[in-house]
């Protein structure tokens, strides 16, 4: 996996302010007063909300922070591109709808791979051992999520079409109940949601998305926000990075500290982290590029109405 050091997140951050306040990047509203930032139940966003970090940073700049929880990714970004709040996070396959349906979306940095963060979960007692086995069963999960991605490539590498399955579409509280149920035969998921069943109802992990599928991070945010506050994104980077030294440096205290605030048991929390990587840099080609398979091969599926281009919609920086 890999690993960034402190100087080159930081680096990659200065580079792109820079890249922002560009003549061809000139902001065409005013500075912003206030950022709304969307965030889910776990992710280094919800992290940095406990802590209080993304305030300060911006207090000097007279902005303040509203933040908005989302269950999942697609629904984060649908609120993005109407324009209820100006940024957030997601995995890989969300911006790609959201990309589909709108050019307001628009990518500014990333994390590293983070494959064991999400996986195909069965019934500890099942006679499912392989992802092949899974031919005719009833598999849920949250539809333009990012598991949504490793389901068709696991299937894949499996010899299995995607039509070889039947596909239940479930938000994570739904999935679950389903998966406890015995309604769905597996469940593709991410943590911390990955890591509470797998403590709480003991469900065996088929696969995780190693050696399938890398599971990026992304910050995201609606074009005129991003290209008109570079300040706040150069500071919101900041504080990712700041926070990220924070749990690496101790993991067992920003568990003790974090799981009062995120509301996520400190055991859970703990797994989810181990599984996190850490580090924020602007977009490279070959993520780029990831991106783009993801993007065609959602196309081909008929999975998005239209051919999208993942470049256009990337504000590059130092590259």
């Amino acid at each position: 996996m890999t690993r960034l050091t402190r100087r080159s997140i930081l680096a990659g951050a200065a580079g792109l302010t820079a890249a922002l306040a560009a003549p061809g990047l000139r902001p065409a509203f005013a500075a912003a007063t206030e950022v709304r930032v969307g965030f889910q139940k776990y992710g280094t966003l919800v992290l940095l909300k406990g802590r209080g970090i993304l305030e300060k940073k911006l207090e000097p700049l007279g902005v303040s922070v509203k933040w908005a929880e989302f269950a999942a990714g697609p629904q984060m970004l649908e609120a993005l591109n109407a324009g209820a709040i100006d940024i957030g996070q997601t995995g890989e396959t969300p911006p790609i709808f959201a990309q589909a349906a709108s050019d307001n979306l628009v990518y500014f940095a990333n994390e590293p791979p983070a494959p064991k963060g999400e996986a195909i979960l069965v019934p500890q007692n099942s006679p499912i051992q392989t992802v092949k086995d899974l031919k005719g069963k009833t598999v849920g999960l949250n539809k333009g999520s990012n598991v949504h991605f490793l389901l068709v490539k696991a299937l894949e590498q499996a010899g299995l079409a995607f039509s070889d399955i039947t596909v239940k579409f479930l938000p994570p509280a739904d999935g679950r109940a389903a998966f406890e149920k015995g309604a769905i035969d597996a469940w593709v998921i991410w943590d911390p949601f990955q890591a509470s069943a797998e403590v709480a109802s003991k469900a065996r992990v088929l696969t995780t998305a190693e050696g399938i599928v890398p599971n990026y991070q992304f910050y995201l945010g609606s074009r005129s926000f991003a290209e008109a506050n570079p300040k706040v994104i150069a500071a919101l980077i900041g504080a990712i990075d700041e926070t990220n030294a924070w749990i690496q440096k101790d993991p067992a205290a920003a568990v003790a500290e974090l799981a009062p605030t995120t509301g996520i048991p400190a055991p859970i929390l703990s797994i989810a982290i181990g599984r996190q990587s850490f580090g924020v840099k602007p977009l490279t080609d070959k993520v780029i590029a990831d991106q783009q398979l993801i993007a065609n091969t959602f196309f081909e599926l008929g999975l998005v109405p239209k051919k999208i281009v993942v470049a256009d919609a990337v504000l590059r920086a130092g590259l």
